[in-house]
């Protein structure tokens, strides 16, 4: 709380839709909300909502990162709920946690298990111990044996790293997508110290990435939970959220809250989950242990994850929610680089909103700079970097 007796929460990693989904979901429901970014020009800065807090960035200097979020904490007179959507901001906050505790309120578990879980061969082993299934996965040590693991697997396969944070960080993506055993051999390579994994592809397109989204409070109380899937994504078969609609199904519930419980973890999560047409079980993809790019539709179905955690963690807990609606849909209308991915209203947008417009423009001004580029005509827009999962 702040010396003037409203609420106030921290969202820390704003440049995109995942913290502005954050940004307004808390102050719709009265809280302020200081958005800390190291880019001038991140989104979330544009929201009427937001008071904007430049910081270093976490990549280039930790130390700076969190002592500048030291120094924020000092305004207020008792601990705030701070929330990270990005995994490198989440891990050095939980790593200097005890630096952070006097000033912030945590929506994540401890360093020990967040580095555990983050963990992708952990995921996936922790999965089938719960009786989840998985897709078929090899851990090959040299290059023989991911060429072995192709040609057991068949093509096309992928390629993912069991560490995917420093892997991520140098190519920017999550995986390889492997067509060939010349592009196994290559992405084996390029992934060798990131512990890599060759699992087989799960047929189907986007449409068959389905999501649990949980809050689960310290005490293992389940208090928010939505499901829904995928329509489409940046890229396909490996790109983040573009179209997402509600869903709920019963399977994607249970099995993923008993991983996230198995997991010992507590707090804001994600479980992608994939479902193979050949045998019609979901597929565990992926865990991620933070809000991911398409939470905002949540709040349109009942289930506001920031708001749920925001409550949980000042003493002021609401109770238990699940998802009501099926075939609500969120989506990021327009992409500077992209084909528009209009819907039919009415659906929650990541960016576009009629009570906070100010992101909406800029978006608006960047699509129409890429445009204008196109047809050679010069124009100043501002950067954007659209990441997130």
């Amino acid at each position: 709380m702040s010396r003037n007796g409203q609420g106030v929460a921290v969202v820390v990693e704003v440049g995109w839709v995942n913290g502005l989904g954050a940004i307004r979901s808390l102050a719709r429901n009265g809280v302020r909300v200081l958005a800390v970014d190291h880019r001038p020009w991140a989104l979330g800065f544009r929201s009427r909502y937001a008071e904007p807090v430049l910081a270093p960035g976490v990549l280039e200097d930790e130390e700076g990162f969190i002592a500048a979020l030291r120094h924020l904490g000092e305004r207020f007179d008792e601990p705030v709920p701070i929330f990270p959507t990005h995994d490198e901001h989440l891990n050095a906050m939980a790593r200097h946690a005890d630096e952070l505790r006097t000033a912030y309120r945590f929506p994540f578990p401890s360093w020990e298990v967040l580095e555990r879980v983050q963990n992708k061969r952990y995921q996936l082993e922790q999965a089938e111990a719960a009786g989840l299934a998985i897709p078929r996965t090899i851990h090959p040590t040299r290059a023989e044996e991911a060429r072995a693991a192709g040609e057991e697997l068949g093509y096309p396969v992928f390629v993912k790293p069991a560490e995917p944070l420093g892997f991520k960080r140098l190519y920017n993506r999550q995986a390889f997508r492997c067509e060939t055993p010349a592009e196994l051999e290559t992405a084996y390579a390029r992934m060798a110290d990131f512990g890599p994994m060759v699992q087989e592809f799960v047929p189907g397109g986007d449409e068959g990435l389905y999501t649990l989204g949980a809050y689960i409070a310290e005490d293992g109380s389940d208090l928010a939970v939505f499901s829904g899937r995928k329509l489409r994504q940046t890229l396909p078969f490996m790109g983040s959220c573009r179209v997402g609609e509600s869903l709920w199904v019963d399977e994607i519930v249970d099995e993923g809250l008993r991983l996230l419980h198995a997991l010992d973890f507590h707090g804001i999560a994600q479980v992608e989950t994939k479902l193979d047409p050949r045998d019609g079980r979901f597929k565990l993809i992926e865990v991620n242990p933070r809000l991911w790019q398409w939470h905002g539709l949540g709040a349109a179905c009942g289930v506001d994850f920031t708001w749920a955690a925001y409550c949980d963690l000042v003493g002021k807990r609401r109770p238990p929610a699940r998802m009501s609606g099926d075939g609500k849909r969120w989506a990021i209308a327009f992409m500077p680089g992209q084909t528009h991915a209009l819907q039919r209203p009415p659906y929650t947008d990541g960016v576009f909103a009629l009570d906070d417009p100010g992101p909406s423009l800029v978006q608006a001004g960047r699509f129409a700079g890429r445009i204008a580029s196109r047809l050679g005509v010069q124009t100043q827009v501002g950067r954007l970097s659209p990441t997130g999962s």
